[in-house]
């Protein structure tokens, strides 16, 4: 089994920012492992003739053609604002300065 323990854990939960209780440490300590190994079995069947793949089915793009359609105006887009100015959406300001 893979060697990933508490401490492993820990350490990113604190990367990702993510408050663990000391029974979450442990238990997912021993999920991350069979995800591992999991992983690691699959790698080892997969040989250099089996492409690697992130989806199981190709992925096309679908387009359509952009046409405008029905919009609102500028009046009627503003008229449920609870704050406006200048025809525009006014909301506080988030940063400092300019």
């Amino acid at each position: 089994m893979a060697e990933i323990n508490r401490d492993d854990v820990a350490h990113l939960a604190r990367l990702a920012h993510i408050d663990m209780y000391d029974d979450e440490l442990d238990r997912m300590a021993g999920e991350l492992a069979v995800i591992v190994d999991s992983v690691k079995s699959i790698s080892e069947v997969a040989g250099d003739d089996v492409p690697a793949t992130s989806h199981p089915i190709p992925l096309s793009n679908v387009f359509r053609e952009d046409v405008v359609g029905a919009t609102l105006t500028n009046e009627e887009a503003l008229l449920g604002a609870p704050d406006n100015a200048d025809g525009r959406f006014r909301v506080p300001a988030i940063l400092d300065g300019e």
